[in-house]
């Protein structure tokens, strides 16, 4: 099962269990903890008084008791010191130890907040990197749906931790139709700037046509008449790359998947036709071509293509990566999705 990003209160989230950043002593500490507690009743405190003193980088399983979760996977991290203390080794424990949990106890559904974010001062950055890359991991081997959920969004700004210079990119090239409406006046003025910005995509264009490896006669003939799916195969074939891993890479649901590939459904939505586009590792142009396949295609006028794009342009496949950053400019996530 596929991976989201969500703004929620994790008490409220209902699912099979949340994960909890817990104290080490007996009781509760700060933040999402003392929420927990809260919304969870007195039954917990007590059982957590019976558990005594917890080790940094281990998880215990309690019953949700009053949350909609059925189980609470508390785990017990560590203080940012500097980086130089095991800090992050510790952390990346506190996940795989919760998911070790979660995974024994038959959890289907589970939400975790940005561990150690919050008062144990862990740099957002280097947090995110761990939680995402220890989610990957665990998904690459078992089917649970992850949520990761952040709450106050003040407080979030995930993606600008990751790559800096994004909001820039997407400000460069991004084509702001409501200026339009807003400001009908300066229609012209924005005509003139369409104009201008279409020459610049036509130069683009054959520079980038001039400079890309050219593909035999035999090879243009042999993909005309793909389908999208058909091409998805077959860059997975020459990629070595299995349905599987597929799925997985490109964070879809499995059934989605088997959909599209038995051809219940004729041509994906946007948003799976660009997990699949980065799920294979396709290059700007073999991803305009696959899109085309489908009848889609990028858009300078669309934040969420380019935002693709520029991590296609740098060589980031990641799509957990990805819908971080899609979900920090509050456009739609890549390949989660269910296609009916």
């Amino acid at each position: 099962m596929p991976f989201q990003i969500i703004r929620q209160d994790i008490t409220k989230m209902n699912v099979d269990a949340i994960v909890n950043p817990a104290n080490p002593l007996p009781g509760f500490g700060e933040g999402i903890d003392s929420a927990v507690y809260a919304a969870a009743g007195n039954q917990l405190l007590e059982k957590r008084l019976e558990l005594g003193v917890i080790e940094v980088g281990n998880s215990f399983l309690t019953p949700g008791y009053e949350l909609t979760a059925k189980y609470i996977i508390h785990t017990v991290g560590t203080y940012w010191q500097g980086g130089g203390e095991g800090e992050e080794e510790i952390l990346r424990a506190c996940y795989r130890s919760a998911f070790f949990i979660a995974k024994e106890n038959k959890v289907e559904s589970l939400a975790t907040p940005l561990l150690a974010s919050g008062s144990y001062g862990f740099p957002k950055g280097i947090a995110l990197r761990i939680a995402l890359s220890e989610i990957e991991a665990f998904l690459s081997a078992c089917d649970i749906q992850i949520y990761l959920v952040v709450f106050d969004e003040q407080s979030y700004r995930l993606s600008s931790e990751l790559y800096g210079d994004i909001d820039s990119y997407i400000n460069e090239r991004y084509v702001e139709e409501k200026n339009l409406e807003e400001y009908p006046s300066g229609k012209r003025k924005r005509r003139e700037r369409n104009i201008n910005q279409c020459s610049d995509e036509y130069h683009e264009i054959v520079h980038e046509f001039a400079s890309c490896s050219y593909r035999s006669l035999d090879e243009v003939i042999g993909n005309l008449e793909k389908t999208f799916m058909e091409m998805v195969f077959t860059y997975a074939d020459q990629k070595n790359i299995t349905d599987a891993e597929i799925w997985r890479r490109a964070n879809l649901d499995k059934r989605a998947f088997s959909k599209l590939k038995c051809g219940k459904t004729k041509n994906p939505s946007k948003t799976t036709a660009l997990a699949l586009a980065i799920a294979l590792e396709l290059n700007l142009d073999d991803t305009k071509d696959l899109l085309s396949r489908a009848g889609l295609a990028l858009s300078r006028c669309s934040k969420q293509d380019l935002i693709v794009q520029y991590f296609i342009e740098h060589k980031v496949f990641d799509v957990l990566e990805i819908n971080t950053v899609l979900f920090d400019h509050n456009e739609a996530p890549l390949g989660y999705q269910l296609i009916d």
